[in-house]
Parts: structure tokens; C-alpha cells; sequence
């Protein structure tokens, strides 16, 4: 019996969301048969279910509904603002009956009287005398008995189809156990990386650690897959929080949803729910504007708020998008000047976009009143806090007169990402390539003179703009000397990691760096959570201990979160109307070139045995897919896979190519650089394969001419 409760009440969760998305687009489409018609299948649903399982209460609330329903699906009525809202009071009504049986196993004390009376009087405008004709009856029967499911059996037919319903293609299972399989794969992946690191001479361990690896990369794969859900079961929520709140602040506001098929991780989608509600219930209340206003200003009396997602590589971006008055960074100024959270000193030393950001303090409000709405001081501080925990970032884009955005990039799972190691005094940590931007290495005395300081503040000049730097070492107290290098540590020199944090940029400089690894995130003891720098630990390949640094907060603990963009000098560079581009300057034998930086997606570090050979073509299995690899560096013959070489390594730099990704294969990696073609610098007879870097010509790699694979493998298949 308990299950059969349990079942029932996941379905009438389930049907309520539909009728609320259905509710939100009948006001729009009245007469539309297809809606009315889920409507009322939803409701007649739960009030057939309740009679067998005895809830007097909930059979009664859902019969009034359902007569109302069946009267609008019938056309003896239309639906009005009066009768939808009585409809989404219905639908509250039922959701808390349904809360109060899941959780006290009874149906709840309260008073339905007054909702009930509310959907009879609204029914009785379309009520038809009781002596309905005979036909009628017939009629409502055969249309009613064509709404059913077909019978058992009913397949045989020979008109019936054969394609097998939703239910029979999808199986329901609980998020625990999806959490326990993750967990699995999680200690899966570890073992594999230990394996993988693990240096044998028997000839039989390779292959064995290649297919290890190859299943385990397959498996965390399928099993993220089955945590994915789209994005439309938390956009389904807003039709009706836009409608609501509209009504209350007299405006009038339509919603577009774009994107709602993109998938994200289920535990991620519960992480945003609360901030994208304090982003659209601000984007009602601050920026769109009354229908006066807007049409004084020439614009459309009903404002459009649009809600997006997309995946951009790793991460799923969604957008909350007005078309209102905007923001302007005045009023935010005087704002936080007001209220004390920032000096006159340091807002007049603020760029537009810095002030921008100011938003998102706590306790920062431009209401000029207190209402149930808005004018308390939180809300955007909630949204970046909250997003910054699952390892996202927010970001917030507005013009005066035009609109605002704010975007809110999302990782797609939290379970497992790349990562670098860098090592400071023999301890290991781990970066997030997702927050790493480049790596620069400086020598003894490129650090005695490349590094400035500022009132005890280092910078280092990064083409032609001052970083700030932060000493991994000095943050955390490991004050040791560091004595003899070890492997993977700069002698006597130090590496920055330059770090991307809030949209903003510093360099944490480190002792040394180990190769990338896939990590597994492990949740923080309370102990460590209140220091503050760190989001996680995790076991590495070598069965050390890391903690995963959290740039924003390292940033914010050392006071560069609102200035930690790049300091450009002023007048440090003549105006120019050439375009430049980043490259990543890569020595490839005995020459140099470059790649555009923004189609670099990883260097890696890899033993020559997982090379494998298609042909004459060298191939390198990158997540599920095989790679095509560039040898500009001549490092790769065929058959030099065998277990004798398994100790040497070459760095691979993994690129995208429209849809495609390739490697290239490189002997070092030498700098990042600004660089432009000589077409576009004036030079005659120039080719755009060939750029202008650092005052030398260089040529780049042109990532279409790398041959693709004749057909797409998938790995696993």
C-alpha cells in the first residue's frame, strides 16, 4: 500500500505541474481544446485515484474542479482571468493536501468551503438544465470513452499502433541510488587514475589499464547521463510566478522560454531554482517598466522577459533577459556610497562594469521603498553565493533604456571535473581548468624584475597589463623554505596560474605543477569549510590527499573581487585599428608557431601508449571520442606504442574545430601571446596562416586542414 501511495503521489505532482504550464497558456489561447483538455485530465486523474485510496477530502476538492474543467472543455464556457486564477487557487489547494499526505500521512486540517463554493458559483454561469437531452448524454459518453487509454488487449487490433508508450520506455529511480552510482564511479575513476600512474614492466598491464580506462570513461558517462534533466522542469515553474507578480505590480510582461531541452545534473538544477526566482522576480520588479512608462518612452506597453540555456562546453549558461529601462551605474554609485559599502574614493577609481557588480553586495537595494516584492537588501547577494557554491559564476550586462541580462554560467556536473595539480611547499591542491586561464613560468630573474609592487601589493605585467598575484605559499601559511626541487617544481623560479574569478583575473603563484587530472569532488568537513578557500577534496592518481581551491574565494579573501580585472596602464599602448587575438606559442621541432588560444581547450601531458594508430593516422581517445592528431613535431611513428616506451610522454594540445575536436602535438609550450595576420597589419602578399608575434612572423595551425576521420568513432561502441 505504501508504494501504491507512493506512486500516486508522484503522479499527481507530476500532472499538477503540467495543468500549471497549461493554466499559464490558456490565458493566452482560451479556447485551445489540446490544453483544456491535459487540464482536465489532470484533475479527473487524482480525483479517480482518491476514491480507492479513501481521501474524502482531496476527491471532493478535485470533483468541484473537475466540473468547472469539464464545462471549459466542452465549450459551454470560456476561460477568463477570473476562472484561471480560481483554477491555479485549485491547483495550490491540491499541492498542499498532497504535501500534508507525504508527509503526515493524512489529508490535513483546513477549511476548503470557500474554494469550493468559488468553482461552483463559477460553473453555474454554464450549468445546463437537468433535463439534457438523450443525445447530449450520448454525445459527452462517446467523447469521454475516446479520452481513455485503450483497454488491455487493444494492441491486437489491427488499426492499433505498435509504438509502446511512455511508460513502457522510461523506469523511475530514486535519486539515492543515482547518488550511490555516482559515488561508485567516482571511486571507480580514482583506481583507474592510480592504475594509470602505476609504472609496470609486465606486458599484459598496459592494454588492461588502456581498457580500464576505456570502460571507466563510458560508464561515468552513462551514469551522468541518467542525473541529466532539462532545464524546462525548473523554467516550468516561471509562467506562473510571471503571471502572479505582473498582476501585483500592475504591469504587463510576457515570458519567453528558449533552450528547455538542454540537459543539467538533477542536484544542480535544485541549485538554481532560487536563484533564477530572485532574478526574474527582479527583472518584474526593477526592470520592466509600468505600461505608461513604456509606452512614453516608445516602446510596447507589455514588456518581454526571456529565459534561456545553452551548453557552452562545459557548462550550461542560462539568461534572464528584460527589455527595460536598464540599470544605471549612477544610481548604483550613490547607492553604495549611501549605504556605506563603498567609499567616493574607491567608486570614482570604478570602471562602468566594476560598478556594475556592485549589485551584488549584501544589503544592497536600489528600491526606494520596502514592499513584499522587493527593497530589503537581499536577493543578489543570495544569487552569486548560491551559484558560486556549485562552482558557477554570475555575470550582469545592461544598457540604459535597452535591458538587462544576467547570465548564470552553471558547470554541468559536480561530480567530476578536470582539474590541474600545482603543487606549494610539497603539498598538492587542485585548480579547476575551468577557472584557469594560462600558465606563465618565470625564472629567478625574470621574477627578481617581471613582478612589481604597489604599496606591498605584487603585480606582474602580463602584456602590457598589471595582474595582481597571490602566493599560494603566503595565503595558507606554509611559510617553509622550499630546499631541493623536486619534479614538476621550478628551480629556484615559481609558475603563475592565471585565474579567472567574477569575470576578473589574477595569477596564484605556485612552486610547481603535476600533470591534469580528472578529480573526483569530495564534500568538506565543517572544520575546513569555515576557512573558506577551499570547494572540495579529492584523492589524486598518486593516492594523495588534495584540497580543490576556489578561485572567487581566494580572490575575495585577499580584496581583488571587485578590481580583480586586468589593470590596463593607460596611454601603455598606442591606439590601433589592427585586431589582435590571443595565440598559445608552441615550439614544434625546430620552429615555432602558434594557435588561436580561444579554440585551445586543454594541454595535456600524455605516455605515448595511449597513442593508437588508424592507418597512418596517429588518434588519441579524448572523453568519448577519438581525436585525429597534428605530429607537427614529428614525434610519432607507427608501432611506437610498445610497452618499452611506456615511460615516455609527449604534450598534446587538445583543440576545437567547429564541431569537431583535434590534437596537436607539440615539444614545448612557450609563451601566450597578442598577435594579428599581416593581412590585416598592411603586409602585401601576406597569408592569414601567418601572424606576427612577439616581433617575429610566426605561422599558425590551421586546425581544418587537419585530415578528419573517415568516419565518427565513438569510444565503447
Amino acid at each position: 500500500m505504501d508504494d501504491l501511495i507512493r506512486e500516486f503521489l508522484i503522479e499527481s505532482h507530476a500532472g499538477l505541474d503540467q495543468m500549471e504550464r497549461c493554466l499559464t497558456e490558456l490565458e493566452e489561447r482560451p479556447a485551445d481544446a489540446e490544453l483544456l483538455a491535459n487540464i482536465f485530465r489532470s484533475v479527473h486523474t487524482i480525483k479517480g485515484t482518491t476514491g480507492f485510496l479513501g481521501y474524502a477530502r482531496l476527491e471532493a476538492v478535485s470533483h468541484a474542479g473537475e466540473n468547472l474543467l469539464g464545462l471549459l472543455r466542452d465549450g459551454k464556457l470560456v476561460a477568463n482571468a477570473e476562472m484561471i486564477s480560481a483554477l491555479l487557487d485549485l491547483l495550490d489547494g491540491l499541492r498542499a493536501i498532497l504535501r500534508s499526505i507525504e508527509t503526515d500521512g493524512n489529508e490535513g486540517q483546513g477549511s476548503d468551503d470557500a474554494m469550493v463554493e468559488r468553482l461552483v458559483a463559477l460553473a453555474e454561469v454554464g450549468a445546463e438544465p437537468r433535463a439534457a437531452s438523450k443525445s447530449a448524454s450520448i454525445v459527452s459518453e462517446v467523447e469521454a470513452l475516446s479520452s481513455r487509454e485503450p483497454l488491455p488487449g487493444a494492441e491486437a487490433h489491427p488499426g492499433a499502433s505498435a509504438q509502446p508508450n511512455a511508460a513502457d520506455s522510461t523506469l523511475r529511480v530514486d535519486i539515492g541510488l543515482l547518488n550511490r552510482m555516482m559515488n561508485l564511479v567516482g571511486e571507480l575513476v580514482l583506481t583507474r587514475n592510480q592504475i594509470l600512474q602505476a609504472n609496470s614492466t609486465d606486458a599484459e598491464f598496459t592494454p588492461l589499464a588502456r581498457r580500464l580506462d576505456m570502460v571507466t570513461a563510458n560508464l561515468r558517462e552513462v551514469v551522468m547521463k541518467a542525473r541529466m534533466q532539462p532545464v524546462s522542469h525548473v523554467f516550468s515553474k516561471f509562467p506562473r510566478l510571471v503571471r502572479d507578480l505582473a498582476q501585483q505590480l500592475d504591469k504587463r510582461v510576457r515570458l519567453r522560454l528558449e533552450g528547455q531541452e538542454t540537459e543539467l545534473d538533477k542536484s544542480l538544477l535544485e541549485a538554481i531554482k532560487d536563484p533564477l526566482t530572485h532574478s526574474v522576480r527582479n527583472a518584474i520588479d526593477h526592470g520592466i517598466e509600468a505600461p505608461e512608462l513604456r509606452e512614453a518612452a516608445g516602446k510596447d506597453a507589455e514588456g518581454v522577459l526571456t529565459l534561456s540555456a545553452r551548453q557552452q562546453g562545459s557548462h550550461v549558461i542560462v539568461e534572464v533577459t528584460d527589455d527595460g529601462g536598464g540599470i544605471r551605474v549612477e544610481r548604483i554609485r550613490d547607492k553604495a556610497i549611501e549605504r556605506r559599502l563603498i567609499t567616493p574614493q574607491k567608486a570614482a577609481q570604478l570602471s562602468d562594469r566594476e560598478l556594475l557588480q556592485l549589485i551584488f553586495l549584501p544589503g544592497f537595494s536600489t528600491a526606494e521603498r520596502v514592499t513584499n516584492v522587493s527593497g530589503r537588501g537581499v536577493g543578489m547577494d543570495v544569487v552569486r553565493t548560491n551559484v558560486e557554491r556549485v562552482g558557477g559564476k554570475v555575470e550582469i550586462d545592461s544598457r540604459p533604456g535597452t535591458g538587462t541580462t544576467l547570465r548564470l554560467s552553471i558547470p554541468l556536473t559536480l561530480a567530476i571535473i578536470p582539474a590541474l595539480i600545482v603543487r606549494s611547499r610539497r603539498q598538492g591542491f587542485a585548480v579547476p581548468q575551468t577557472a584557469l586561464v594560462e600558465l606563465v613560468y618565470l625564472t629567478p630573474d625574470e621574477g627578481k624584475t617581471q613582478i612589481e609592487w604597489l604599496e606591498n601589493a605584487p603585480l606582474f605585467r602580463l602584456r602590457d597589463r598589471l595582474l595582481p598575484l597571490i602566493f599560494l605559499n603566503e595565503l595558507l601559511g606554509l611559510n617553509q623554505p622550499l630546499e631541493q626541487p623536486q619534479d614538476g617544481e621550478a628551480p629556484g623560479g615559481c609558475y603563475i596560474a592565471v585565474l579567472n574569478a567574477d569575470g576578473g583575473r589574477y595569477g596564484l603563484v605556485v612552486d610547481g605543477l603535476a600533470d591534469p587530472e580528472e578529480i573526483v569532488v569530495k564534500p568538506l568537513s565543517s572544520a575546513l569549510k569555515r576557512i573558506g578557500l577551499f570547494s572540495g577534496a579529492t584523492v589524486m592518481g598518486n593516492g594523495e590527499m588534495a584540497l580543490i581551491l576556489d578561485p572567487g574565494a581566494i580572490a575575495g579573501r585577499v580584496g581583488i573581487g571587485l578590481s580583480a580585472d586586468d589593470l590596463e596602464q593607460p596611454n601603455s599602448r598606442e591606439p590601433s585599428t589592427v585586431t589582435e587575438s590571443e595565440f598559445l606559442l608552441v615550439e614544434t621541432g625546430q620552429s615555432q608557431q602558434a594557435l588561436p588560444l580561444n579554440n585551445v581547450l586543454r594541454i595535456e601531458r600524455i605516455p605515448r601508449t595511449r597513442i593508437e594508430w588508424l592507418g597512418e593516422m596517429p588518434v588519441l581517445r579524448f572523453e568519448s571520442e577519438l581525436l585525429p592528431l597534428e605530429d607537427r613535431s614529428r614525434l610519432l611513428q607507427p608501432g611506437d606504442d610498445q610497452p618499452a616506451q611506456s615511460d615516455a610522454e609527449i604534450t598534446v594540445v587538445v583543440c576545437r574545430d567547429r564541431e569537431r575536436h583535434v590534437g596537436v602535438t607539440v615539444s614545448h609550450v612557450l609563451d601566450v601571446a597578442l598577435g594579428a595576420p599581416l593581412v590585416d597589419a598592411g603586409t602585401y602578399n601576406a597569408t592569414p596562416d601567418v601572424t606576427l608575434l612577439k616581433e617575429r612572423v610566426t605561422g599558425v595551425v590551421n586546425l581544418n586542414r587537419i585530415p578528419a576521420l573517415l568516419i565518427p568513432v565513438e569510444v565503447g561502441g
